[in-house]
């Protein structure tokens, strides 16, 4: 085994909630580990998730249920639940900054507790004006702020179902979104700031209204203390005329089973329109507890901050730290505006203890040679997470050498299939380099060869979870009969989750993923992860960005490969023949591109 770049005291071992936990439950992790308390989680999945609500101190009633299976997506959890996610989200009404927003160098705005709830209220007596009722859809098309929690709670308080995107996206791919759930009232954003850009999407919101023939009301809210321009959007008003209530109004809750849909978000598109996929109030509610107090070490008064867009599922797991009673820190706009250390900046200055970015992220800091570590203290700061795509074995070097020595560096996987993650963080464990640490609590995780045959350490194959959770999608929007979700999971091994990842275990017990399994490559008919040619291109001063892909030639499948060098550099012989030596040294003969090219921008998200 590998020395560890990081290990826990005992003092911080044993002080943390995952301990605390498994005391509760009957489980030691001084003499059975972690794995002892995994396998329990498994084998008592349902006295598992209801120890989860316990330990959260759940805000309504589970039942005397704990578990119907069934066939995958059939299974049912605590069929008998009644509760609301956004009471529980709620808790809280003192007056402590609830949220921190920050916009760019644009807007600054705090939130309380107290003022949430009020806010909340505000929205939830506007949606029932407009005549918003249970399973009524409500979006948003807005920025990483208050508003687009605001809205997401009061839709939840009633039980109306919710999605959001993020302004940066198209008229196109918003109405390929919200023309599937047919909303009934859409919030929007008059504009955004990227880079110090203000970027006017009053054009946009007026084409997507004009598309969604089921919309009854649209309401703007200005970015900033800009006022907002009059517009041709019909039934449009302003959300603080929309919203204006009273100024000690309180939020009242309907009470729903586990199994209500709380909100939806969407595949990639990558094949069609995007897959509308709806979540159940129960299941990302105990999910999100066990991630973010069990995996995550979150505790009421902690303040949580993850760089995000409303487009991604990082949102909603960013959103859901309230029911823990954290405060969230939101920040929109660009991560290096308007100085590269701008994320480094605002954790100095409002303190999380949990700092989280994507994993390109963490490549794009290592590439502009940023070492926070000499020039912001940081202290707050006690887990490091890291989600949106493998993180290579140098991008863990750079959170020790860099960023902070003294640290739980959480990478996640998982997926908006699940709102969560399939294998995660351990705060009571050693952090390997390259690896993820363990599997998430209650989710069997195995990885399987293409017979559907369990496979040892050191051996590729496909991510799988062999037994049902409660995140589990409730179901995809517009298929009656099921058939797009059992294709979408299951049609590969039967009654196993399949998720679409190219993994393998290691000899620490922990997890390397290899990129999606659906972009690994078969040049000669070897599989090979595009993470592993990723890592070293990586390495490569020169490359900013590279994208690789695979492409059938014949018979035979040819990588190609795509950079983005440095401003002002080109694409040499020399170069190319660097790049390829690189991978041929660290990966393989098999994983060398047959064809490097320069390409002046790669295609990605803003997250």
């Amino acid at each position: 085994m590998s020395q560890p770049l990081w290990n826990p005291n005992n003092v911080r071992r044993e002080s943390t909630n995952l301990w605390d936990f498994a005391e509760q439950v009957g489980v030691s992790l001084r003499t059975e580990g972690y794995q002892g308390l995994h396998r329990w989680s498994i084998e008592s999945s349902g006295e598992f998730w209801r120890a989860v609500w316990n330990f959260a101190a759940g805000i309504g009633d589970l039942g005397d249920i704990n578990l119907e299976m069934g066939d995958g997506p059939k299974s049912r959890f605590f069929p008998n639940a009644s509760f609301n996610l956004a009471e529980n989200y709620l808790r809280r009404s003192d007056d402590a900054v609830a949220i921190s927003y920050r916009g760019e160098n644009v807007v600054e705005r705090n939130l309380t507790f107290g003022e949430l709830r009020t806010e909340v209220a505000r929205v939830q007596l506007a949606l029932r004006s407009e005549g918003v009722q249970l399973g009524d859809r409500v979006a948003t098309l807005l920025p990483n702020g208050p508003e687009a929690v605001i809205v997401f709670l009061a839709a939840a308080s009633i039980g109306a179902i919710y999605s959001s995107t993020s302004p940066d996206f198209g008229a196109d791919g918003v109405l390929d979104r919200f023309g599937q759930i047919e909303p009934k009232v859409l919030v929007a954003t008059n504009s955004y700031f990227y880079s110090g850009t203000r970027h006017d999407v009053t054009d946009k919101v007026a084409e997507v209204a004009r598309g969604l023939t089921s919309l009854k009301r649209v309401v703007l809210v200005a970015y900033g203390d800009r006022e907002l321009s009059p517009t041709s959007i019909p039934n449009s008003i302003a959300f603080h005329e929309w919203a204006p209530g009273a100024a000690n109004t309180e939020p009242d809750f309907v009470r729903l089973g586990f199994d209500h849909p709380i909100y939806v978000l969407y595949s990639s598109g990558t094949t069609g329109k995007p897959k509308c996929i709806v979540h159940r109030a129960g299941g990302v509610l105990l999910k999100h507890w066990s991630e973010h107090l069990l995996h995550c070490d979150l505790r009421s008064g902690d303040r949580l901050m993850y760089f995000t867009t409303t487009g991604w599922m990082m949102w909603n797991w960013l959103v859901a730290g309230l029911s823990c009673g954290v405060s969230l820190v939101l920040y929109d706009g660009s991560p290096f505006f308007p100085g590269p250390t701008r994320l480094f900046d605002i954790a100095d200055e409002l303190s999380p203890r949990l700092f989280g970015v994507s994993a390109k992220y963490i490549e794009a800091a290592m590439k502009e040679g940023l070492r926070p570590i000499d020039t912001h203290q940081l202290a707050s700061i006690e887990t490091v997470a890291s989600t949106g795509s493998p993180l290579a074995p140098e991008g863990f070097d750079w959170v020790y050498e860099s960023l902070k020595s003294e640290v739980h560096l959480a990478s996640f996987s998982g997926g908006t299939d699940i709102c969560g993650c399939f294998v995660i963080g351990d705060p009571t464990g050693p952090v390997h380099r390259g690896e993820i640490q363990v599997p998430a609590l209650g989710m069997d995780v195995a990885v399987f060869d293409d017979g559907g045959s369990p496979l040892s350490e050191g051996e590729q194959g496909e991510l799988v979870c062999r037994n049902a959770f409660p995140s589990m999608p409730l179901e995809f929007w517009d298929d009656a009969e099921g058939r797009k979700y059992h294709n979408a999971y299951f049609a590969r091994f039967s009654g196993v989750w399949h998720h679409g990842d190219f993994a393998e275990w290691t000899t620490n017990g922990g997890m390397v993923i290899s990129g999606r399994s659906d972009a690994t490559l078969n040049p000669g008919g070897v599989r090979i992860g595009t993470a592993e040619i990723y890592r070293q291109v990586d390495l490569i001063d020169e490359v900013l960005e590279s994208i690789v892909i695979g492409q059938h030639v014949e018979s035979d499948t040819r990588v190609v490969l795509f950079v983005r060098l440095r401003d002002g550099l080109h694409l040499s012989d020399g170069l190319k023949e660097r790049i390829r030596r690189q991978i041929r040294v660290g990966a393989s003969p098999r994983h060398v591109p047959a064809v490097v090219a320069q390409v002046p921008t790669i295609p990605r998200t803003r997250s």
